[in-house]
């Protein structure tokens, strides 16, 4: 009778692979440091920090392109005018929404006003912008501060930071201004609806219906479609709230054809 001995079986030990993550769960600590990573690449790269007093402190651009990346993108609820004879200023409310969740998950408050250092010669439009831009960083900052601080940055966005008044200026005392003079750029312009105000001197500007709350959750919820790239996500994410009602239609069209298309590829191969 001959003697057969069981040979065990020879485990494979490949090393898997490192899956490329298209997402973060800001619930998990070790997706979320590798998004710290990440972006701080992105800020460097695409130059999104101010330096104020020797520190670096991200742009709205760094703080929507790590609320992107976890699924989570900001929604405009309101702007009002809150302004004075004396004053212009406006002040803005931005929730988050979280695509995975369905749910609010922040939000933020800001204001801007001419009275503020560098902005008296401000456009009304440009301190409505503003106060949306800052509350869109601040909604950010109350969730994701400890994720932009992993990257090596400042916790605070960089627009918060002018408007506390802690950008240096120079000590002697400004010179006069001439009424000629420009008008500033803004850095990070994002519209918003804006309350009705006193017509300008010149031709009044036709007012714009910006993209509803109802389109923007609309928008949201066709991008979280499986059949819709991350890239096209972060595209439109990082526009909607440019969009006028028109664009934000189309917008909505737009994704749920090129749901169906799709659709009906995957039925036809199968």
């Amino acid at each position: 009778m001959s003697d057969t001995t069981k040979t065990p079986a020879k485990e494979t030990t490949a090393k898997k692979a490192t899956p490329r993550v298209e997402s973060y769960d800001i619930a998990r600590s070790d997706e979320t440091l590798d998004l710290a990573k990440d972006l701080a690449k992105f800020i460097k790269e695409n130059k999104l920090s101010t330096q104020v007093q020797g520190k670096e402190f991200v742009n709205v651009e760094g703080w929507q392109y790590a609320g992107s990346r976890l699924g989570i993108v900001p929604i405009v609820e309101h702007v009002i005018n809150v302004s004075s004879e004396q004053e212009i200023k406006y002040q803005a409310k931005v929730t988050l929404f979280d695509m995975r969740s369905q749910h609010t998950v922040g939000a933020g408050f800001a204001i801007c006003s001419n009275k503020e250092s560098g902005k008296k010669f401000y456009q009304e439009f440009a301190i409505a912008s503003m106060a949306q831009t800052r509350a869109i960083g601040k909604a950010y900052r109350n969730i994701l501060a400890w994720i932009i601080r992993a990257a090596g940055y400042e916790p605070t966005p960089a627009e918060e930071m002018e408007y506390t008044g802690n950008v240096p200026t120079p000590a002697a005392a400004p010179a006069p201004v001439a009424a000629a003079e420009p008008q500033p750029v803004m850095r990070a312009m994002t519209t918003a609806p804006v309350a009705a105000t006193e017509p300008a001197t010149d031709a009044p500007a036709t007012p714009v219906h910006y993209a509803t709350a109802s389109q923007k959750e609309e928008i949201i919820r066709l991008l979280n479609h499986p059949l819709i790239t991350r890239q096209e996500k972060t595209k439109m994410l990082l526009n909607i709230n440019r969009l006028d009602e028109e664009r934000a239609t189309q917008a909505i069209a737009k994704l749920r054809k090129a749901i169906e298309d799709r659709e009906g590829t995957s039925a036809v191969a199968a």
